[in-house]
């Protein structure tokens, strides 16, 4: 979950952080004691209007180079401290700190540099006129992949079921007819 959070910071900053403290209130997820601080009122608040402000500035060309520019350095922090918050319900505070860092940096590192060399071939070949539709894409992909992280832990428990129930299945299937040959 560190690293998909994470990751969804590579292509907005502000996004997964309020979604992450929304879900953390509403008890969905689960984060350390000392990061709790994301599912309050000030934290929801400033991630809230952080989140339209990105989103909005983002769909604007002149701007969304100088967001673009300043989440160089954002969506790295803002993926360490998500994924520091999610390891904090295993572990103690410093040591989340520190995998959420060496962790969460590099995923929205990743993303986001895919995104800077999209947006900037977006604005060589359209001058910059299909950025906004570029953006809009980048927002679809950052909700998608939060839900699908949210989500993977689900369907790959349900996939260890499906699992274990095929496999006893033919294992049953196996035994009574062994051990009728056998007689």
């Amino acid at each position: 979950m560190a690293i998909g959070l994470a990751a969804c910071a590579g292509l907005r900053a502000w996004l997964p952080l309020f979604m992450a403290g929304a879900l953390t209130r509403l008890g969905v997820i689960d984060v350390g004691e000392s990061f709790r601080f994301v599912a309050s009122d000030r934290a929801l608040i400033l991630f809230g209007v952080a989140t339209l402000i990105e989103i909005a500035g983002d769909k604007i060309p002149a701007i969304d180079h100088a967001l673009d520019a300043l989440s160089t350095v954002l969506r790295p922090a803002a993926g360490s401290l998500l994924a520091a918050a999610v390891i904090g319900h295993v572990t103690d505070p410093l040591t989340a700190t520190a995998l959420g860092i060496a962790v969460g940096a590099p995923s929205a590192l990743v993303p986001h540099a895919a995104k800077t060399t999209v947006r900037a071939l977006s604005t060589a070949f359209t001058g910059g006129i299909a950025n906004p539709f570029v953006s809009l894409l980048e927002d679809m992909a950052a909700l998608v992949l939060f839900a699908f992280t949210l989500v993977m832990p689900l369907l790959v428990a349900l996939a260890l079921v499906i699992l274990g129930v095929v496999i006893a299945r033919r294992l049953r299937r196996r035994t009574p007819g062994a051990a009728l040959r056998a007689t």
